[in-house]
């Protein structure tokens, strides 16, 4: 079942987090109206390859990856885009596009956008495209401990 990865981990660190469910939603954008979630607050997860290895990259649903501060930030050579396809079998408890931000559960390196460091609260994908988590940015930067840099550009 969609998010109970994700709920089971935050349960067990004694994370104080809300469920916020929505109607079925696709874009970060539609997730943010549907939700009524600010666009700044929804963090938006996207997989991208470095030097070929997965990793996640997260920015605030108004923002887009940008490919070559994320290249920077990570001290890459080659940095793009990860298609489904490729990542799909490393997430078999979420659905396609619904990954939460969490990399540790993932074996995956994380970059976050500073700016959703500025943010008290944050929300995410819980696994599925009907349900986001709602919770502390502290919170979330204790447990995934995300590498912080600007990565995020307006679309």
């Amino acid at each position: 079942m969609p998010g109970t990865a994700i709920k089971r981990f935050l349960d067990s660190n004694a994370i104080r987090y809300v469920t916020i469910q929505h109607s079925r939603a696709y874009t970060a954008q539609e997730v943010a109206e549907s939700a009524h979630v600010p666009g700044h607050e929804l963090a938006k997860t996207v997989i991208v390859k470095l030097d070929g290895r997965m990793a996640m990259a997260v920015v605030p649903a108004v923002f887009n990856v940008d490919i070559e501060l994320l290249r920077g930030a990570a001290g890459a050579r080659a940095a793009e885009l990860a298609s489904e396809g490729e990542f799909r079998d490393r997430f078999p408890d979420c659905q396609p596009g619904a990954m939460p931000p969490f990399g540790n559960l993932y074996d995956m390196q994380v970059f976050a956008d500073e700016g959703l460091s500025d943010e008290e609260m944050i929300a995410f994908n819980a696994g599925s495209h009907v349900e986001l988590v709602r919770m502390s940015y502290a919170d979330f930067e204790r447990l995934v401990k995300p590498r912080l840099a600007r990565i995020a550009d307006l679309p």
